[in-house]
């Protein structure tokens, strides 16, 4: 018999073992309540993930406007190789280069609860993620490719990412929508959404290799308002235990009354010429969405006595939230995509200041007038010059958010047993705007997911070991509840006798939030800008 060549035969071994380890990534097959699924080796085939697993049924026809109602169930195997349509939005007014990369550029349905799911393995028991995207309640998607869940998923922890209901189809209240609903609410919808994608999570997620007992949501700007009131929300009781809320805790100042948002729906529903329910549901997205001209509608939470019993801030107040390990913050930069930032002359500076407190004045993200306080605020704030005041506006809004967080958590150390951790994202993403927008508004993101391999950036080694300190904090946050870990720089945490913050970015470690003289100003502020009527 003739002898094979040994190296032949070697090739066809290691050959043969690939192929062995790449089906039994590409077949990974796991059961939900509802059928089996089917998930996809990510880019490292390690990491197996699950794109548009349905949690919910289609909220369309007599559905639309409806709390979600349980997923249909499937025979066969649900291939999960694809992200679902994204929930219905307008497009963005700018793709500009430098924030294309955070816009939902995807295909969009009002079909769209679904929610995805990154693994190492479908045994044991990993902590697990859940991410709410941002974009004001009216836009966003988690098939924005920086959200994707590998590099944390490699950290040991399981990731999960949703769609919710969006603008009108999220958030729309109507009377006639409150006297049909069992729990005589309207609106809302988007974030019951939420609540019923951490339902399929506790049901669903062992199967997954995650843990139903150790569950942190996460978000970023409107998602970190969902998870200010998911923290508040009974409904949410007992669904998750840890909660990281990344440019955006201040939803309890933005709630308004059912009775409010009734009254904007009534509006609403007149402008489109629809005499009933009946016919609103039925109208074509297209028309739904048509903008009506001279009109202007907010869609956003609001207190509905059910999903949320009262505002937020009262709720925690006396000591009613769900009381979870959280970590919040801001980035440095947050007012940098309004055209008028840093750009106010001295005297438009001191004008804005002047405005009474409580007025609603804030031309961008954080400024809050002073009212009477204002000659003080221009002493700690100077505008001589117009450098001067330039550093002057970026200063105050960075400080003025650092603080709105840091009065929270005192407050919050009344009543709560469980720790706090604060952070101030001070490191701008390279670019050629880099200079002109600095750390702004979800800055941090690529960094707190490692997914700098998905945006096209001239990222530099710099880049690359921020992002790993930093995805290291949130997965060991997600695991213990605390950030500390792996020699990392330490991270205290929050203290009430204490303005300090953790520096991320540009440096990792304990900086003041403003002077001694700046914070007792700012919290004056604050506290009469919270009292003032509104």
């Amino acid at each position: 018999m003739k002898r094979i060549p040994t190296r032949f035969t070697a090739g066809s071994i290691c050959a043969a073992m690939l192929l062995l380890v790449n089906l039994a990534c590409a077949a990974q097959t796991v059961r939900t309540d509802k059928g089996l699924v089917e998930g996809v080796p990510a880019s490292d085939p390690a990491v197996t993930v699950f794109r548009g697993i349905p949690y919910a049924a289609p909220p369309v026809g007599n559905l639309r406007w409806s709390a979600p109602q349980p997923a249909h169930p499937w025979q066969g195997v649900l291939h999960a190789d694809r992200f679902s349509r994204s929930c219905m939005q307008a497009a963005p007014s700018s793709m500009a280069p430098w924030t294309e990369e955070y816009m939902d550029q995807n295909e969009r349905s009002e079909d769209c609860l679904y929610l995805n799911v990154w693994t190492t393995g479908t045994t044991g028991k990993r902590p697990v993620m859940v991410w709410i995207h941002g974009g004001g309640f009216e836009q966003g998607s988690t098939s924005v490719a920086l959200y994707d869940g590998q590099e944390l998923a490699r950290k040991g922890i399981v990731v999960v990412s949703m769609n919710y209901r969006l603008g009108v189809f999220g958030f729309f209240a109507l009377p006639q929508l409150t006297s049909e609903s069992p729990d005589h609410a309207s609106g809302n919808y988007g974030i019951l959404d939420q609540i019923a994608a951490l339902k399929w999570v506790h049901d669903n997620i062992a199967a997954f290799g995650g843990d139903p007992a150790q569950v942190t949501i996460a978000g970023q700007s409107a998602g970190a308002m969902s998870v200010q009131i998911l923290t508040a929300s009974p409904l949410a009781r007992g669904l998750f235990h840890r909660a990281i809320a990344e440019s955006g805790w201040g939803a309890g100042a933005m709630t308004r009354s059912l009775a409010d948002v009734e009254a904007e729906g009534t509006k609403f529903m007149a402008a489109k010429g629809a005499a009933t329910l009946k016919e609103l549901r039925a109208m074509p997205v297209y028309l739904l969405m048509a903008p009506v001209p001279g009109e202007t509608y907010r869609w956003g939470p609001a207190v509905d006595g059910w999903m949320l019993p009262e505002r937020v801030s009262a709720i925690y107040a006396q000591g009613r939230q769900n009381d979870v390990a959280t970590m919040a913050g801001w980035c440095a930069d947050e007012g940098s995509p309004f055209p008028k930032y840093g750009k106010l002359t001295p005297a438009e500076f001191a004008a804005e200041v002047r405005q009474p407190i409580g007025s609603g004045r804030a031309l961008f993200f954080g400024l809050a007038p002073a009212g009477d306080l204002a000659d003080e605020f221009l002493k700690l704030y100077p505008n001589a010059t117009q450098e001067e005041s330039s550093q002057s506006q970026k200063e105050s809004i960075r400080d003025q958010n650092m603080i709105s967080t840091f009065v929270w958590a005192t407050e919050r150390s009344l009543h709560a047993r469980t720790p706090v951790y604060t952070y101030l994202w001070d490191h701008p993403l390279p670019g050629p705007d880099s200079e002109r927008y600095g750390s702004f508004h979800s800055a941090e993101l690529p960094y707190v997911f490692d997914s700098l391999a998905d945006v096209k950036r001239p990222w530099t080694q710099k880049d690359h070991s921020i992002a790993e300190t930093t995805s290291s904090y949130w997965a060991n946050f997600v695991k213990t509840g605390n950030p500390n870990g792996d020699n990392l720089p330490n991270w205290p945490v929050f203290n009430p006798g204490h303005a300090v913050t953790m520096e991320l970015g540009d440096h990792f470690g304990v900086r003041p939030i403003a002077t001694p003289a700046q914070v007792k100003l700012l919290e004056e502020i604050r506290a009469r800008t919270v009292s003032a009527p509104k």
